[in-house]
């Protein structure tokens, strides 16, 4: 129970309790001018209709109105509002209203300018600062007075951060943002008054800019013809096109680290909504709550913060004869550490919005025999408690989606308005509370040891620690805990902070929840969404230990990112470099640009390690002075002759195959880190890979995890003897794409490998494209999980234990037992004859394979090859298994990557 001194009592007492019965009358209560601003359109028959007789609300016309702005009306049939006009749209509201602020965070990946967009009243503007300086002591109130707290809470404002279109053909977002910020600018009623004078609203209204302009411009282009509304044929992000939104925990994108910075560091909101689509025929607008599973270790208000702000989106929806909205279904609370997911940790109420879909701006005719339930609490598309109002069928319209974005964004800021007092209480309850809860659980703290098997990787998940606003001390020096002995320079990070949930997430081990929201009533699992675990430690490969008791250590809290810097000693033959660090792999790709000699240790000898870099000692000074500081990789002396234990090393031509089709996040992923690491790769498409002759262009070609159908195109891979991809006979993609886009590489491109393989080339495979190799070089392998049931076998996005021949050139520089991401579509192979042409590289232990997530039928994987070498012809096929390089998140096996690369 709260002490009579507690801020808390006070608070509740002095008008909070006041203020929620009031909040649940108001989502009840039609607040008719906004249902009418809102919605003033709607697309209903006119049977569902009823006419509102209440005037719109005021508005001041000196601001400039979209419609006026852009020539048309926001989601008006077949037009969409390109990113630099909406910017320039954006700085004139600027400059026409002091309610508003624009800021220009950076550019995006492809240079396009990220912007946030910060409205409140001319009052709350100019002292905004003193404004965020409080939130943030709300959001961690260690330290600050019960009073200082009082007073916050009485006169503070609610911050409410809203992102769209992160996925740039849900282009309903970046459409309606500029409805929404108008209103918010150019209205002068009592409702909208409100908003301002008690909320900071942060909008985003593009999270994925360089995608707005590629999905604007492909549009355009073909509209009026038969391929309008298809979608881009490539990646709508510069690297990882949908993918962007499972970058919050990790943040490689330079967009989630402009995120990051707002969400999690500088402003840390009390609400947070992500607007996106989703399919066409079900619901039409998925509001909060999400359905169960949730994951554990959040406070409880967040989910009932999810569920009054979802009931007060539902109750605008019908009050402006929207129809279709569902809450508490199709999207769990146990989802990947994407940012609206990973929100609730934060102590902020993070929310989705997903909005059915119509053909890009072009209307959807859908009959109402097309419509049907959805997954989690939709078992029938009728009515029911939490979808009172569906939708009857008929044309769906780009407007209809604007209009259902933007009341549910409008209430949301309505609700914290209205609230405010409670909504300001609630985050300093939380995050006192989960202070409180971290300090008396289980785990006291984790523990990241100086002592690892890559230390520079150890550095860059702390600096990820540090992204998200955890609390990481450093030790000054070694300590005691638990019975083992840590060094000076270990890290540790405490669960008694605000953000506990979010470092039991990120550094402790987690499974999936078994029970009746993940198993249908026969065991079938129901599939989660997207990853049963996201335990950075386990990707990166970094040791962590919890702890039972609190460390007594004499420890630093760290204030800014790490930045590790080389320390460069000159042998007379010059350096070694250390193959356990990947960083060494970037270090040695910058050699060999300086074209500097460089060679690679393949037996133990004299202080050396199989997978060492051995570098010339004509290398100059300055040169190696510079990538020691750039890498952080030190630069060791050498003196002894190694020449009969290592081998000169030849940098390789490296290309990967890159497929149309709406591109292959998997490739992209794949290019961020050769990138990020300074491989030049070349990109290998159908046209170039069928005219064959490869060996006189590359030494490797990589292979992403495809299907073999998309891959070849469904009619050839059915010939070839693989499953058929998506897309008919012209590959993915078909006849709705123009046949320029169309890919698939077919029996002309199978050909083309196998020839540059025999002649000496090395093809790398990831997961499920190993099928192409397979059955191309006819290897003695058998995928042991192929044509499994569920019920048989089951692991969606886990961790599991493998054992590693590191003395094998694939294998140099990795421990002897590691952690590998297993995903849909990972393979694990018996080799079926004796032979000496497979090597195994990696393989799975004999039991308890599973590290984190969820593993249904163990003993099919069971000691089983996760990755092999095979010989053919002059060549080699290089088969990985598992996802060695995920989402660029997977850090302890890139080396598996790398080692297949490198000579």
């Amino acid at each position: 129970m709260p002490t009579p001194s507690s801020p808390r009592t006070t608070l509740r007492t002095a008008g909070v309790a006041r203020a929620m019965l009031a909040f649940a009358c108001a989502s009840l209560i039609l607040s008719a001018p906004s249902a009418l601003a809102n919605a003033q359109a709607s697309r209903l028959p006119p049977a569902a209709t009823a006419p509102s007789t209440l005037p719109a609300p005021t508005v001041n016309p000196a601001i400039t109105t979209p419609e006026k702005y852009f020539g048309f009306r926001m989601g008006t049939d077949r037009k969409m509002a390109r990113w630099d006009k909406l910017v320039d749209y954006y700085n004139q509201l600027a400059k026409e209203s002091n309610r508003m602020k624009v800021v220009n965070m950076g550019p995006a990946s492809m240079g396009n300018p990220f912007l946030a967009v910060f409205i409140s009243s001319p009052a709350n503007l100019a002292r905004i600062e003193q404004i965020r300086a409080d939130n943030l002591k709300l959001a961690d109130p260690r330290g600050v007075p019960d009073a200082e707290i009082r007073r916050i809470v009485e006169n503070g404002k609610a911050v409410v951060l809203q992102s769209m279109s992160m996925h740039a053909t849900e282009i309903g977002g970046s459409q309606m943002a500029p409805e929404l910020i108008y209103d918010l600018v150019a209205r002068t009623d009592p409702e909208a008054q409100r908003i301002l004078d008690n909320v900071i609203a942060i909008m985003v209204p593009s999270f994925n800019p360089d995608g707005q302009v590629m999905v604007t411009d492909w549009y355009n282009k073909y509209v009026g013809t038969e391929y309008e509304g298809s979608s881009p044929p490539w990646l709508y992000q510069k690297y990882v096109g949908h993918d962007n939104n499972r970058d919050a925990f990790m943040m490689n994108m330079v967009e989630a680290q402009y995120m990051g910075k707002l969400l999690f560091r500088d402003w840390k909101p009390q609400a947070y909504v992500d607007h996106h689509h989703m399919g066409s025929n079900n619901a039409r607008i998925y509001l909060p709550p999400y359905a169960d599973p949730v994951r554990p270790f959040a406070d409880p208000l967040v989910w009932r913060e999810l569920s009054w702000f979802g009931a007060h989106m539902a109750a605008k929806e019908d009050e402006a004869n929207l129809s279709g909205a569902i809450n508490y279904a199709i999207y769990s609370g146990w989802g990947h550490l994407g940012f609206h997911w990973i929100a609730p940790f934060h102590n902020i109420a993070g929310m989705l919005t997903e909005s059915a879909s119509a053909r890009l701006a072009s209307p959807l005719e859908i009959t109402p025999e097309q419509l049907s339930g959805g997954p989690r609490n939709l078992p029938r598309y009728e009515e029911q408690t939490t979808f009172p109002n569906p939708w009857p069928g008929g044309t769906w319209r780009l407007r209809d989606i604007v209009e259902r974005q933007k009341v549910s964004a409008w209430a949301t800021l309505d609700a914290a308005a209205r609230n405010r007092e409670m909504v300001l209480d609630n985050a300093y309850l939380k995050a006192k509370r989960q202070t409180e809860r971290g300090a008396a659980g289980e785990v006291k703290a984790y523990v990241i040891p100086a002592a690892q098997h890559d230390p520079l990787t150890a550095a860059k998940m702390v600096n990820k620690l540090l992204g998200q606003g955890l609390d990481v001390q450093q030790a000054n020096a070694a300590f005691t805990a638990d019975g083992r002995q840590y060094g000076a320079g270990s890290y540790i990070v405490s669960m008694a902070q605000p953000k506990m949930g979010v470092a039991r997430w990120l550094l402790g081990r987690t499974f999936y929840p078994q029970n009746a929201y993940t198993r249908e009533q026969d065991g079938t699992p129901i599939r989660p969404y997207d990853m049963s675990a996201d335990v950075m430690a386990e990707f990166m490969g970094v040791t962590t230990d919890p702890l039972g008791t609190a460390p007594a250590a004499q420890s630093t809290l760290l204030k800014a990112n790490l930045a590790p810097v080389g320390k460069v000693t000159k042998g007379s033959r010059g350096y070694r470099l250390s193959g356990a660090l990947n960083d060494a792999v970037h270090a040695v790709n910058l050699l060999f640009a300086a074209k500097v000699p460089v060679s690679r240790v393949d037996r133990a000898a004299n202080g050396a390690n199989p997978g060492d870099f051995l570098v010339d000692a004509s290398a100059p000074a300055n040169l190696v002075g510079d990538i020691a500081r750039r890498t952080g990789v030190d630069f060791m002396a050498l003196d002894a002759d190694l020449a009969s234990a290592s081998h000169a090393m030849t940098p390789r031509r490296i290309a990967m195959y890159e497929r149309y089709g709406g591109g292959n996040m998997d490739q992209g992923w794949t290019q961020f880190i050769f990138d990020t690491w300074e491989f030049p790769v070349a990109s290998l498409k159908d046209a170039e890979l069928k005219a064959g002759n490869l060996n006189a262009k590359y030494d490797v070609i990589v292979i992403p995890s495809d299907n073999i159908g998309t891959l070849l195109g469904a009619s050839a891979a059915a010939a070839f003897g693989g499953a058929g991809g998506r897309g008919g006979a012209g590959g993915r993609g078909g006849a709705s794409t123009p046949p320029e886009y169309r890919t698939g590489f077919g029996n002309d491109g199978v050909a083309a490998l196998k020839a540059f393989v025999e002649a000496g080339g090395t093809l790398v495979t990831f997961a499920q494209a190993a099928d192409l190799a397979v059955q191309a070089f006819n290897l003695p392998l058998r995928n042991v999980v192929a044509g499994r049931t569920s019920k048989e076998f089951w692991s969606p996005g886990s961790t599991f234990n493998a054992y590693v021949n590191n003395l094998t050139p694939l294998g140099y520089g990795m421990p002897s037992q590691a952690l590998v991401t297993w995903l849909d579509g990972c393979q694990a192979w018996d080799i079926t004859e004796p032979t000496a042409r497979v090597d195994v590289v990696v393989s799975y232990p004999g039991k308890d394979v599973l590290r984190s997530g969820q593993l249904d039928g163990e003993q099919y994987i069971a000691g089983r090859a996760a990755m092999v070498s095979a010989s053919v012809g002059k060549g080699r096929a290089v088969l990985i298994g598992f996802r060695t390089q995920h989402r660029s998140q997977t850090h302890g096996t890139f080396k598996f990557l790398f080692n297949a690369l490198l000579d």
